[in-house]
């Protein structure tokens, strides 16, 4: 015991001078931003250092008296967290809303995250898209992802009025993990076709990495909950644990995911707009074409085929092969369309209109049959799925019929093509004039969503009630959550593949150490050295390799990391 006192007092000692260190590192890392004198655009546009970083990786904001206001977008190309200091008791979150600029006019677009490879969070905040005057701007979009490999992390964020989009990217590879969030009346008034959550923006050329939505609630929106846009590759999506209430449009653009899950979900009169003849087939379908479903998915295309299975390029059934290894998941999900909706649906075709729609249903014949089918499609599963009232409250049913602001009104409307200003949704926010005027709180819905089928709040996949869980006071705090999707090693698909005459090599490390990444040839030769032996850290790495001086033919990248080694097949074709 004698020998180890010193030890023990010298490690005691080291620790306390230590410690002080760490937590003044741990304050300059922190801004405290409150509302005013300045704008938040002000504050976090000007904390930058000399090479456009910013200055502190943490902007905590704290007012909850009044709102905080932009007049212009916050570009950050660092990594970041917005985040927000609830009210200990109620858990009301600070605001931030545009401000009228002096022309007018109303800035568009709040945060644009461009930092490629960079993390971002935003977290326990209210987003409203309306200005102090009351009015939104019709481009407005929370948050822009314009950068590859970003991995954006949104929790406990309320996202009202933005006309657009919530969330929108175009760059490639990005991670979204998206929680315990409220997307509300997000309705342009005379553009059906947006008013979403999360978009892969037009030209919609941007592949995707990840997306997962856990314990969120859609209400009231235009376009989709979640459009990737799988015209386009995305390696891995996941929607559990979701109220998705009223959507005009179908509540998702997924026909071509891979490895999904669309477990434990509550769909309340989605797609109530329906499908017009002018609109069918090809604006809600990509490849062949089928009366629209919540669950709606086609096969694969060879671009698809070759960026989700490289292994198997070039063998007579390639295209079966690919099929064969998608994994989709669709478990207790409730979805319900009340009379009141499918009556008028029926009134309005039975008017002999030009016009006249198609209705959606849970999963079309063609998406049917590829769950049927386990010889081709073994991977995909379905069960416990209800076609059930969950008995919301009266308020939610209200939104079809109400005056002004009701659905059924706008429907008609956009199905003559007379929308001009008109808005439709749940309680919509009225902005005051108050200095110190705040949103209200609780969100006015907050009883309505407790839905009153008892059977449904422990019919989840994992006991939990099915839907947003957050209604009814159940705690779903993201530091309770396992990691979402840990890091393996792994190589990534390659993009484009085949390619000519460059690709980007992808790979995943789950562990610290020294990394190769290397291109053979058919004969086993080295024709390319990528990465060179270089002590990389856990992450997903992205890099472009160009073969412009070699052959067409086949070859394979290899990935090494101590004992592990993995291998991909590419491409080139000249």
């Amino acid at each position: 015991m004698t020998r180890l006192l010193p030890t023990a007092v010298f490690v005691a000692l080291m620790l306390l001078m230590v410690m002080p260190n760490q937590l003044s590192a741990a304050q300059a890392d922190t801004l405290v931003v409150y509302a005013t004198p300045k704008t938040l655009d002000e504050v976090i546009t000007r904390d930058t250092t000399a090479g456009g970083n910013q200055a502190h990786k943490v902007y905590k904001l704290v007012s909850l008296d009044t709102t905080y206001l932009f007049t212009g977008t916050i570009t950050i190309k660092s990594d970041v967290t917005i985040l927000g200091v609830p009210h200990p008791i109620t858990g009301r979150p600070p605001c931030i809303q545009p401000a009228v600029l002096p022309n007018g006019s109303i800035p568009a677009n709040l945060f644009v995250f461009n930092g490629r490879g960079k993390k971002a969070t935003v977290k326990n905040l209210y987003l409203l898209g309306l200005a102090t005057n009351g009015s939104a701007n019709g481009d407005g979009i929370a948050i822009q992802i314009l950068a590859d490999s970003i991995t954006l992390r949104v929790d406990n964020v309320v996202f009202e009025e933005w006309l657009t989009f919530a969330i929108g990217y175009n760059g490639n590879w990005d991670k979204f993990f998206i929680t315990n969030s409220k997307f509300r009346n997000m309705v342009h008034p005379n553009q059906w076709y947006i008013g979403e959550a999360l978009r892969n923006m037009w030209p919609g050329t941007a592949y995707t990495d990840t997306v997962i939505f856990r314990f969120n609630t859609f209400f009231c929106l235009n376009g989709y909950a979640s459009a990737t846009v799988t015209k386009y590759y995305t390696r891995y999506f996941e929607f559990n644990h979701n109220n998705v209430i009223y959507t005009f449009k179908n509540p998702f653009f997924e026909f071509n995911v891979t490895d999904a899950k669309f477990n434990n979900n509550l769909f309340y009169s989605p797609w109530a707009g329906g499908i017009s003849k002018q609109e069918y087939p090809w604006w809600d379908q990509l490849w062949s074409p089928e009366i629209g479903s919540i669950i709606d998915l086609d096969t694969l295309d060879l671009a698809k085929d070759s960026l989700f299975n490289p292994a198997d390029i070039g063998k007579p059934n390639f295209r079966m092969l690919s099929e064969a290894k998608r994994k989709i998941e669709v478990k207790n999900n409730v979805y319900f369309w009340p009379t009141t909706l499918t009556n008028y649906w029926r009134a309005w075709n039975d008017t002999a209109r030009i016009d006249s729609i198609y209705t959606p249903t849970w999963m079309n014949t063609r998406t049917t049959n590829m769950f049927t089918n386990k010889t081709t499609w073994p991977g995909l599963v379905q069960s416990g799925n209800q076609n059930i009232d969950p008995g919301l409250g009266s308020g939610i049913l209200n939104v079809l019929t109400q005056s002004p602001n009701g659905l059924l009104d706008w429907f008609k409307l956009c199905r003559t093509g007379t929308l001009s200003t008109t808005f439709w949704g749940y309680q919509r926010t009225r902005v005051g004039t108050a200095a110190n005027w705040v949103p209200p709180w609780p969100l006015p819905e907050s009883q309505d969503m407790r839905y009153s089928n008892t059977v449904l709040r422990t019919a989840g996949t994992d006991g939990l009630p099915v839907g947003d869980p957050n209604w009814f006071g159940i705690s779903t705090s993201v530091a309770a959550l396992p990691d979402i999707v840990p890091e393996v090693f792994s190589l990534l698909p390659a993009y484009p593949n085949p390619f000519n005459p460059s690709t980007n090599l992808r790979y995943s490390l789950a562990v610290h150490g020294r990394t190769s990444l290397k291109v053979y040839n058919a004969l086993g030769q080295l024709v390319k050295t990528v990465v060179d032996g270089i002590f990389q850290a856990p992450g997903v790495y992205d890099v472009k390799v160009d073969l412009s001086n070699l052959p067409s033919g086949v070859y394979v990248s290899v990935l090494q990391q101590g004992n592990n080694q993995t291998a991909q097949k590419l491409m080139l074709l000249k």
